[in-house]
């Protein structure tokens, strides 16, 4: 089958599905109701696809002060992926019905894992429910696997490091966050508002167009060429409210040819977690 690992399209997957290499996974996910994507899967989903919760699976124990969706033990979940049938030659592929957010977030971690062959299902279940592709309800599984992973720890970086860069020029911050909440206005899911001092905003709402499908690789590039400026993306480090949408721009720097940026699982949650932290509030 066709190797991806960036971005896939309704088709694509259509003519993969019933490979044994293939894994598709179900993402879908509400960060204020986290019930909501188990029961969107079980009422339908993509034909063969199985469930992760973004809260329960892609995040491990919150502690009150690593963020809200903080990184799981890297062993922990590449046991939970053979379980569910990946193996080290799957081609797995994310969705859900959000643009992709909560999809690249799994994509980014299977990335974290050494797995290259993950793939983000462009235009997400709306696109695949448009063309009237296969479709099935209920609890899905596939047989355990064996997964092996090799870690790949500069993907990802922690507080202790963005705090000794806090300062550093040749480091930029890009928060994925909407313009209003970057600035510290309208903030609902976390206790403080503002952003990490130093950082640029580009909200993730902006790597898509208006049908929730990623923008051409051409003018992705375009646009966060002139958003690094003179910061090559291995300097460059992702945030966000809490890991998540942050992986959405990674993936479009990925789509963009622009490889090498990190991310901050952390991000706001974990930053204003400590009172002694400063923030920074408005534009810049």
């Amino acid at each position: 089958m066709k190797r991806c690992t960036t971005l896939i399209s309704p088709d694509e997957l259509a003519e993969c599905l019933g490979d044994p290499d293939l894994v598709v996974f179900d993402c879908r996910h509400d960060l204020a109701r986290p019930e909501v994507g188990l029961r969107a899967y079980l009422a339908t989903h993509i034909a063969g696809a199985q469930f992760l919760h973004c809260d329960n699976d892609l995040s491990g124990p919150k502690s009150g002060r690593n963020g809200r969706h903080p990184l799981p033990e890297p062993e922990w979940f590449a046991t939970l992926l053979a379980e569910r049938g990946v193996h080290n030659e799957s081609q797995v592929v994310a969705y859900d019905d959000a643009d992709g957010i909560f999809a690249a977030r799994l994509w980014w971690m299977l990335r974290w894992l050494g797995h290259q062959d993950v793939a983000v299902l462009d235009g997400g279940f709306p696109a695949w429910v448009d063309a009237g592709l296969p479709r099935a309800s209920g609890i899905e599984r596939r047989a355990e696997a064996r997964f092996g992973y090799r870690l790949r720890t500069h993907a990802a970086v922690d507080t202790a490091f963005v705090e000794a860069h806090l300062h550093d020029p040749s480091i930029l911050l890009v928060d994925a966050r909407a313009a209003d909440r970057f600035r510290g206005e309208n903030e609902t899911l976390d206790p403080v508002g503002g952003h990490i001092p130093g950082s640029v905003n580009r909200f993730f709402g902006e790597n898509v167009d208006e049908e929730g499908r990623f923008k051409a690789p051409d003018l992705l590039r375009e646009e966060y060429a002139a958003l690094l400026g003179p910061h090559r993306p291995e300097q460059t480090i992702h945030t966000c409210g809490s890991g998540v949408t942050a992986c959405h721009n990674l993936l479009a720097m990925e789509i963009a040819g622009l490889s090498g940026s990190k991310l901050y699982a952390g991000s706001w949650s974990e930053w204003c977690a400590d009172a002694a932290r400063s923030i920074a509030l408005g534009d810049t």
